[in-house]
């Protein structure tokens, strides 16, 4: 197991370990019931059909083993909770149905389990809910979908400049220990920004997003009458080893190409070895090298460029 994928399972393991101890799956007295966490999940899928369910769906949706879903069914007969009627539809099939008294105890089953999950988010600002929900969707997705959706490469919209200087600053400052980031970042855009709107044939962003979700960035801005350049180039940590900045780096050689430009030329550092690796699959050369000070640290530069 590699060292990605041991930080991976540790940090799902994590969050189980959280969760469960934050809904008290473990507590002897699950929401103040006398049935078990397995038994609330079999209720609450025979409550979302009214008309009837069988214990093979629910089953099929739960994934309990038939022998421990048979005892689970036969304990909640023995407490009136279901009844068992026979299939108008099929005759060998039986339905399962929550008798009136089943009704009233998973109507305080769901009740107090909503409350316990309020009582989780009640801190957190509307906006704060908003983000959960959405990591919580995305979160489910990538487990549920057989591969990930490739990512998009999109033309820049409203918002996105804003979202490179914050994740430049950001992300820098926490691999790197760079400080000034944001403030040449924010010069570099307002730059990009102002030429892209009077020369758009000349001055691209591309933005790699996947399900709403911005994961990278690139620019090509115009140097001069046969040169261009690509700046800003920044993928996710989340999105980094599947080929993503390869494959912005080759939109911006493309673009180039369409619009004339006889070469291209870019600013990166020694110790952006992952980067630097893209750039020489694409042809680019080291042509100059120096050090400063800029980020508040002794960096080496360097000067790449790319005949096309």
């Amino acid at each position: 197991m590699s060292a990605a994928v041991q930080d991976s399972v540790a940090a799902v393991r994590r969050f189980t370990r959280f969760y469960t101890r934050a809904v008290g799956v473990l507590d002897r007295d699950y929401l103040h019931s006398s049935y078990t966490v397995a038994e609330g999940r079999v209720l609450f899928e025979i409550a979302q059909n009214q008309a009837g369910t069988t214990a093979k769906a629910v089953g099929e949706i739960t994934g309990i083993d038939a022998g421990y879903l048979s005892r689970i069914v036969g304990r909640f007969e023995r407490d009136g909770v279901v009844r068992r009627e026979r299939s108008t539809a099929d005759g060998r099939s039986q339905l399962l149905r929550l008798t009136e008294h089943g009704r009233q105890v998973f109507a305080g089953f769901d009740r107090r389990s909503a409350a316990l999950v309020e009582g989780l988010i009640d801190h957190l600002p509307p906006a704060g809910r908003q983000r959960l929900v959405g990591a919580l969707r995305e979160a489910q997705g990538l487990l549920e979908a057989d591969e990930i959706a490739p990512a998009v490469l999109r033309p820049n919209a409203v918002g996105d400049l804003g979202w490179v200087v914050e994740r430049h600053a950001i992300l820098y400052s926490q691999e790197y220990g760079w400080s000034g980031m944001e403030s040449l970042c924010a010069r570099v855009v307002a730059d990009f920004a102002d030429a892209q709107g009077s020369d758009p044939a000349h001055h691209r962003c591309w933005i790699a997003e996947r399900a709403g979700e911005r994961l990278g960035s690139v620019f090509m801005v115009r140097e001069d009458e046969t040169t261009a350049r690509l700046r800003l180039l920044l993928l996710e940590p989340a999105a980094r080893g599947e080929g993503l900045g390869k494959r912005l780096v080759e939109q911006c050689l493309t673009f180039a190409r369409e619009a004339g430009f006889q070469e291209v030329v870019l600013w990166t550092h020694a110790k952006l070895t992952a980067a630097r690796a893209i750039y020489a699959r694409a042809g680019f050369q080291v042509e100059e090298v120096w050090t400063h000070d800029d980020f508040g640290q002794a960096e080496v530069s360097e000067t790449w460029r790319v005949k096309l």
